[in-house]
């Protein structure tokens, strides 16, 4: 079973995307509602849209299973992140309050904790283990943690996002040179808006691994999907790709050529 690709890079920079994930187990699958099978809350396509990072450089860590099979953007004891609604661990409804599971197959406490230890926390040692090689060969490391979500979700927030929402745990997760560099990369965009810090500000990897004091710098990317793709059915546009690849190409060289301060 393989629960995630890994392809180490030669910079300090490493993308991590850990909600674009298709894979079901039939086991699973097997309980869960037509709509639940259908995958409404994955990040379509997003190491797709970031697959230009790795010919600058940068490594990538993509997880292959879905996210309502383990969220490996929420810590290990589920513990609450915003104070806003969201979802869990193992989530038992979508991003719309609409049940996973049919009647009385919900996962149990048992269910998630073999989950957990099944499927998050290998991934997690991977990623653990990658930022410590980056850091030692570089003297530091920055996690780019990429997502995306449908631009109107109104149970998670109210009107519709703007395109790029950058989250740096309220300047804890990353020095605030990378931060400013970012936002001023952003802004430098006539035809895209951008928020830090908003309604996202960075789930469990950035807050976990985003330390730095300690050499590892973390950064989390919402976008909307209909920057590159169509949201109902979901399906990759090139055309509307196109039009913002460019610009996250120029943030990413921008990390590239950010240094910490000695």
């Amino acid at each position: 079973m393989t629960l995630f690709k890994l392809q180490p890079g030669t910079t300090p920079l490493l993308v991590n995307v850990p909600h674009s994930g298709t894979v079901l187990p039939e086991a699973i699958a097997a309980r869960m509602t037509p709509l639940a099978r259908t995958l409404p809350d994955t990040d379509w396509y997003v190491d797709r849209l970031y697959d230009f990072a790795t010919a600058m450089g940068a490594g990538m860590l993509v997880a292959s299973h879905s996210r309502y099979v383990v969220d490996l953007n929420r810590p290990p004891d589920d513990a609450a992140l915003y104070n806003t609604r969201t979802t869990g661990l193992v989530p038992v409804e979508t991003f719309d309050g609409e049940a996973l599971y049919r009647p009385g197959q919900a996962p149990d406490a048992d269910e998630i904790a073999e989950r957990r230890d099944r499927y998050w926390a290998p991934v997690h040692d991977a990623l653990a283990a990658e930022l410590a090689r980056l850091r030692a060969q570089h003297g530091y490391a920055i996690l780019l943690d990429a997502h995306s979500i449908r631009g109107e979700v109104p149970a998670l927030f109210d009107g519709v996002l703007a395109d790029l929402n950058l989250g740096s745990h309220g300047g804890r997760s990353a020095a605030p040179g990378l931060v400013d560099l970012s936002m001023d990369v952003f802004r430098q965009s006539a035809s895209h808006t951008a928020v830090l810090d908003g309604r996202f500000k960075g789930g469990y990897n950035t807050r976990h691994y985003g330390q730095p004091g300690q050499g590892i710098h973390a950064l989390q990317m919402e976008m909307p999907q209909r920057l590159y793709m169509s949201e109902a059915p979901p399906a990759w546009e090139d055309a509307r790709a196109a039009g913002v690849v460019p610009l996250l190409r120029q943030w990413l060289q921008a990390l590239l050529d950010w240094r910490p301060e000695e």
